[in-house]
């Protein structure tokens, strides 16, 4: 199929993972689903997150992955089944890079909004197995992306992904995980986000205003748990 498109759709339950002798609760392990999904404000019927003050909520309603990166990961950590990103929608022809925030998208009946890139957090390594999964992660900027439901209705594996508006900001969440994340002290790339504070969540907007006064956050607690 040519253009961008869903290849995957997933759904998953929360439950118990093991991490460094303790449990945590993650929906992290999806699996694919057949057929025609609904889709509201909250997310796909049918799929849960385990941590709702940091996951799920409507500008991270839905989670999509590229499915570009699986062979990057491939040659780093073997192959991997979709969705092994705990994403909803595995996208073809959709990248980090490629994605304005605050675009939409539609995809079947539903309308998507692009809110947010992923932040890597632990759960990444405690779901595969490897310590340093999120710090791999975030450092590749693999990571995908958060939208919101603008319009509930559904969608299914093979549907396309139509680009319906694309803000003239030109803020891609590729650009927003690098500043964010990993150069964390281009200052220059801080104060362009800052004069496009409507498009990040107001969490990020004061992060990004501390670290212009010299106050630098902490990365372990999201990455090491």
């Amino acid at each position: 199929m040519s253009g961008a498109h869903v290849a995957v759709v997933s759904t998953g339950a929360a439950r118990p993972v093991p991490w460094r002798g303790r449990p945590v609760t993650s929906a992290i392990a999806k699996s694919p689903v057949s057929g025609s999904v609904e889709v509201g404000p909250l997310g796909l019927a049918g799929d849960e997150q385990g941590d709702r003050e940091n996951h799920g909520g409507p500008d991270k309603a839905v989670l999509l992955y590229p499915g570009e990166h699986y062979a990057a990961w491939a040659e780093e950590v073997g192959e991997l089944a979709m969705p092994a990103f705990g994403e909803n929608l595995t996208t073809s022809g959709l990248l980090e890079s490629d994605v304005v925030l605050g675009s939409v998208y539609s995809a079947g009946s539903v309308l998507l909004q692009v809110s947010q890139p992923r932040r890597p957090c632990y759960k990444l390594a405690a779901h595969h197995g490897i310590a340093d999964m999120a710090v791999r992660t975030q450092r590749s900027g693999r990571t995908g992306f958060y939208c919101r439901v603008l319009r509930a209705g559904s969608l299914a594996a093979g549907d396309a992904l139509e680009l319906t508006t694309r803000p003239s900001h030109g803020i891609t969440a590729a650009e927003v995980h690098r500043v964010l994340n990993v150069d964390r002290d281009d200052e220059v790339a801080v104060r362009r986000l800052l004069r496009h504070a409507y498009v990040l969540p107001e969490s990020w907007v004061k992060l990004l205003r501390r670290r212009i006064d010299g106050d630098l956050e902490g990365q372990g607690a999201r990455l090491e748990g």
